[in-house]
């Protein structure tokens, strides 16, 4: 294919993918208010929580209601059709893979997406005392002034960091089969990569409570246990493979 047909095949993708965001958008716009309570409910229950009087959510500026429903109706509709601009990605560059190649991504694409969204809920659930720990640390003659699009902000990164750290196991799965890592690898450094485990999930998580760091590494750890016994069976698989084609462990098959 010639280059002006790979940008005219880009241009297509492109513009198809700012058709569902925008179409996302002006639907997140009419649900505008279901969106603030389902955003602002870690907050309330944190607050309900807490002693009356301890703080309060605002906007500030005179456009802080505008920049509101703009950053919660944008971020929603990129969330949303999430599924529609990434296949568009996906299905520009599926022509340039090997079979292989495509047997794969379609595997990640599997597994990666209900892990990346079981990591959204458990930040979800965790966020209201992940709120409720750091509010109150709040001096009690203070009152705590939230800005609601400071606390967007805030929210959206929680999740990412908790749908993202559900991807770890997967990656690792990944350099197995690309041969960088092995499963006698993971088995012999296991007891530093659980410490390096519960070490991220206490810096990534948004307050210092060991109930929410907790709430993160115990899956993470269960899902590395399973990657691991995962890397340990692909190489087995591969050993024995090499050994039908009279190749030793540890040299390269012609494949």
């Amino acid at each position: 294919m010639a280059l002006g047909d790979h940008l005219r095949e880009l241009r297509g993708r492109v513009l198809r993918a700012g058709t569902f965001i925008i179409i996302g958008l002006a639907i997140a716009l009419y649900f505008r208010y279901d969106l603030y309570e389902f955003v602002s409910g870690p907050y309330q229950q944190a607050k309900d929580a807490l002693p009356a009087g301890t703080t309060q959510s605002t906007t500030s500026g005179a456009g802080g209601g505008l920049m509101l429903w703009l950053k919660l109706c944008g971020f929603t509709s990129i969330v949303a059709t999430a599924p529609f601009w990434l296949y568009q990605i996906w299905a520009f560059i599926l022509p340039g893979l090997h079979p292989n190649e495509r047997k794969w991504s379609r595997v990640f694409a599997a597994v990666a997406g209900p892990l990346f969204l079981v990591g959204i809920v458990l930040g979800y659930v965790t966020l209201p005392k992940g709120l409720e720990v750091l509010i109150g640390f709040n001096p009690e003659d203070l009152l705590n002034l939230v800005d609601f699009n400071e606390y967007l902000q805030f929210f959206t990164r929680t999740l990412l960091v908790f749908g993202l750290a559900f991807e770890i196991p997967v990656f690792v799965v990944m350099l197995n089969l690309a041969g960088v890592v092995s499963g006698k690898a993971l088995g012999a450094h296991r007891p530093w990569i659980i410490v390096g485990i519960f070490i991220f999930a206490a810096v990534a998580t948004p307050s210092a409570d060991p109930f929410t760091m907790t709430f993160m590494a115990v899956p993470m750890v269960l899902l590395f246990f399973i990657s691991e016994l995962i890397a340990r069976w692909n190489d087995r698989r591969r050993a024995a493979a090499k050994a039908n084609a009279g190749l030793s462990p540890d040299e390269l098959s012609s494949i």
